[in-house]
């Protein structure tokens, strides 16, 4: 995959794009260099951000796309994930790590991204979330 500044991935909601995120985040990683820890944490927070948005933002369904882009600074790499949905409140969503919680099958998401991402931004109402990373 060729890479460029500010480069889009647009994908139908489908789980199986999840491979071809996985594959933009490996190439983007290897052109600037970033270490094994720092790409595990890209690798989970992305493809966890785009799952998101195919099962909760979309809601699953196959006409909805999501974009997925990425910008660079001497600082840091940024990656973009835009859905179709109607968005979500994320300043109140339940602790995943609260005892009435832990038992859940979903709703750590956002937690698992805010855990490893250096900073996270939603706008457009939840529909977008920015995902940054130190380099």
């Amino acid at each position: 995959m060729l890479l460029s500044p500010d480069q889009k991935l647009r994908l139908s909601s489908r789980p199986e794009n999840i491979l071809l995120v996985e594959r933009m985040i490996e190439d983007v990683c290897d052109v600037f260099s970033i270490g094994e820890e720092k790409f595990g944490n890209i690798l989970i927070s992305v493809t966890e951000a785009v799952n998101n948005a195919i099962h909760h933002g979309n809601k699953s369904n196959p006409e909805k796309n999501i974009d997925v882009a990425f910008r660079t600074t001497p600082q840091d790499i940024t990656f973009i994930i835009k859905d179709e949905g109607t968005g979500f409140d994320y300043d109140n969503l339940p602790d995943p790590t609260a005892p009435e919680n832990l038992e859940k099958d979903s709703g750590r998401g956002v937690f698992l991204m805010k855990s490893l991402a250096d900073k996270i931004e939603f706008n457009e109402g939840g529909r977008t979330v920015a995902l940054s990373f130190t380099v």
